[in-house]
């Protein structure tokens, strides 16, 4: 019997899982998909937030400033991308600026440090050229900034399956029943028993939640529908700019992201479905339409690709997080969505100590924080580059020509904790794949590292897992 089962492998359940390895327990995460990081997680705006947005006193008020608090050391620890590149509100609605007065006031209440409230259009312009002619004022806050989601999450699960945390992936949740002592798991792979249950599945949430509650709680997927911008628009802004809600309506974001490219989204669609990430005409359409309301000569001509994401949001627009009653020992870590990806070190902290309490853990002594990403080459001297070439001559192959990824960072990807098993997954770890030409050049060649490296015919690599398989046959027969 495991001491913990977290049920799923996004940012809040790993995070979970990483504060759950300081103590002494048996944890193990299951998740369907064939990786960390494969649902609301991996496509979202990759922006952490200051902190004025949620309701003062809320629980995401609280587990927002806390997490931007708490980005800047973890980044240190586990080695990935994070950057406090600030934000700005803008107005471009005289009669909106105490709309903008009042956004500012919920941040001082939040506990946002250091904001400032911008009215002149000399000092607005200074800070971002590229705002629209319009603006009128601006809410500036410097604490926000911007993250690799995939670096954030798959470096939190690393490093709790360093410190003993097992994942199970390919292993789809089926059914809950409580036993004496704890839970009982149904799975497609077979059935597992744990004393405590960490209901931390996205937009799934409820499901399990409703399970075992008779307080039932409701769960919409919000799409999200983004275009990314080529690196050559990655200096279009400066900061994150968010829209001030207006007459003219939400609006949409631009942000630089931390790999140098140009984000522009999301919009926000209730759907039903579950598993509906496709983009769509009308979704991008309105996307594009609002996108030139705050930010102008938005050179919109640079997009290489669209994408969408799901937001798991409840009804009472509010992070449910704690042991369910009448459910002794299953605690949920639900309806997490934005401010989430921000709020996840605060999260997974606040999910440990809850669990910590009810099984009565002590902690780890062997527990080891920090945690050595992908090396990439390009932060290392000349020299330095070359005797890594010397030593290892997979990091002078370069397999993807947009971004520069080596063969060597690819192995790395596949061989380390956690590895990489599909196109999508070097991806995320990588970037192999992520650059103009969106894969056309490097995919087969991907393809034939992962067969290589996983002992597996290349009919049999997939893009991200599952029955998404990449190759059918061949066009010649092989000699």
């Amino acid at each position: 019997m495991y001491d913990v089962i977290i049920i799923g492998a996004g940012v809040s359940g790993s995070s979970s899982a990483r504060e759950l390895s300081r103590y002494k327990a048996r944890v193990c995460v299951l998740e369907k998909a064939e990786d960390v990081c494969c649902g609301t997680s991996k496509a979202n705006s990759a922006i952490v937030h200051a902190g004025y947005d949620a309701a003062n006193g809320s629980l995401m008020a609280k587990l927002n400033v806390q997490g931007n608090e708490m980005m800047e050391e973890l980044s240190r620890e586990l080695d990935f991308s994070f950057n406090r590149c600030g934000s700005l509100v803008v107005c471009i609605d005289k009669d909106s600026l105490p709309d903008l007065k009042a956004l500012y006031e919920r941040g001082v209440k939040n506990g946002v440090k250091d904001m400032q409230l911008i009215l002149d259009r000399d000092e607005i312009f200074k800070l971002e050229p590229n705002l629209s002619d319009e603006v009128v004022g601006v809410l500036y806050a410097p604490t926000a900034g911007i993250v690799c989601p995939f670096g954030m999450n798959i470096a939190m699960a690393e490093n709790a399956n360093a410190n003993g945390v097992e994942f199970k992936f390919d292993t789809e949740v089926t059914g809950l029943r409580p036993i004496e002592g704890g839970w009982e798991i149904e799975t497609n792979n077979g059935t597992y028993q744990t004393r405590c249950v960490v209901n931390a599945a996205g937009v799934y949430s409820d499901k399990f939640h409703n399970m075992v509650s008779e307080k039932k709680i409701h769960i919409t997927p919000r799409r999200g529908d983004y275009c990314l911008l080529d690196k050559k628009a990655g200096k279009h802004v400066k900061h994150t700019i968010f829209a001030l809600p207006s007459k003219y309506g939400k609006g949409v974001l631009v942000s630089p992201t931390v790999h140098g490219n140009l984000l522009v989204g999301p919009t926000a669609i209730d759907i039903e479905d579950k598993e509906a990430t496709a983009t769509t005409r009308a979704g991008l359409d309105e996307l594009i339409e609002k996108a030139g309301l705050n930010v102008k000569n938005l050179p919109m001509r640079q997009v290489i690709t669209s994408f969408a994401g799901l937001r798991a949001h409840e009804d009472g627009h509010e992070f449910i997080i704690g042991e369910v009653p009448g459910a002794p020992g299953f605690v949920d870590c639900a309806a997490i969505e934005s401010p989430g990806l921000t709020s996840a070190p605060a999260i997974g902290k606040m999910v440990a100590g809850i669990v910590r309490d009810l099984l009565d853990l002590e902690e780890n002594p062997d527990f080891n924080g920090t945690r050595k990403g992908i090396l990439d080459p390009d932060t290392l001297s000349t020299e330095e580059y070359n005797e890594l070439i010397k030593k290892n001559p997979a990091y002078g192959n370069i397999i993807c020509r947009c971004e520069m990824v080596t063969e060597g960072e690819i192995l790395d990807a596949i061989h380390r904790p956690l590895g990489a098993k599909s196109l999508d997954s070097v991806k995320r770890r990588t970037r192999a794949g992520m650059g103009r030409c969106q894969s056309g050049f490097c995919s087969p060649r991907v393809m034939e590292i992962l067969a290589r490296e996983l002992n597996m015919g290349m009919l049999d690599i997939t893009k991200s897992g599952g029955s998404s398989k990449l190759a059918v046959g061949t066009n010649k027969d092989r000699i």
